[in-house]
């Protein structure tokens, strides 16, 4: 393993490592995908991810992470205007019509996979059904810039360009960032930004690239528990996100069932 501008350059060995965890991390998002519906509690959703990753020799990585006090759960599970780090609970039950985003994040042999979904609850309005075509496709078009001699800055602005192009916003607080050993490494990547501008992209760099887009305002506040965060103005907002490998043709998504 190298470093390069404080940022770790992944080798072939460890890149299939970080597939592995996230192909386990996209097992624990299917298990809870397959439970989503009216009635079912956001905790139930917890359980079905933790037990798929501990079944398959993983540990949670977000159970535990450090913040106004250490996140006690294995998945962000965040409702309508909840933006990102929902926390599950069993008071929390889904109703028909609304979206919930769920992000995940797995450590298996020493490396981490971190992905998350958005999707609707039964019957959805068609606002929303819009609003999560448009923030997954956003991803894509980040991904499609992770390629060698790029920029982060361009990997940005394409989010950016496109979801604002739909009458969107994207959020100014919470970006993507690099991913390995640990889930949080450099570079920071925005889900704004200047083409040409940032850090060059070279094989071995992995991120996880994260786009959350809002109906309303780019504003958020985040709620007494301390780590919720929700849009300002209540409007809807969408997460997607993948772990991706840059490489020297193709973006490689490693976090695919």
């Amino acid at each position: 393993m190298a470093w390069y501008r404080n940022i770790v350059i992944k080798s072939q060995a460890e890149i299939e490592l970080m597939r592995q965890a996230g192909r386990v991390n996209a097992q624990a998002l299917q298990a809870v995908r397959e439970l989503i519906r009216p009635g079912v509690s956001t905790a139930e959703l917890d359980g079905a991810a933790e037990e798929v990753i501990r079944k398959n020799g993983g540990a949670p990585i977000f159970k535990g992470y450090p913040g106004p006090y250490p996140y006690p759960a294995t998945i962000n599970a965040s409702i309508n205007s909840e933006l990102v780090h929902g926390i599950p609970s069993p008071k929390r039950k889904l109703e028909e019509g609304d979206i919930i985003s769920v992000d995940c994040g797995t450590l298996l042999d020493g490396f981490v996979g971190d992905s998350a979904f958005t999707v609707g609850v039964g019957e959805i309005s068609p606002e929303a059904q819009r609003l999560l075509e448009v923030t997954e496709q956003s991803l894509y078009e980040g991904i499609d810039k992770m390629r060698p001699g790029n920029r982060v800055g361009d990997i940005s602005f394409a989010i950016q360009r496109y979801v604002e192009s739909q009458g969107y916003q994207v959020t100014r607080e919470y970006t993507g960032h690099g991913v390995g050993r640990d889930m949080h490494e450099g570079p920071q990547v925005p889900n704004y930004g200047t083409p040409g501008r940032g850090m060059q992209l070279r094989p071995g760099i992995t991120i996880a690239l994260e786009p959350m887009v809002l109906v309303g305002s780019p504003r958020t506040s985040v709620l007494p528990d301390k780590w919720t965060v929700v849009s300002a103005d209540g409007a809807l907002t969408a997460h997607f996100e993948h772990s991706i490998a840059v490489t020297e043709g193709e973006p490689l998504i490693l976090t695919l069932p």
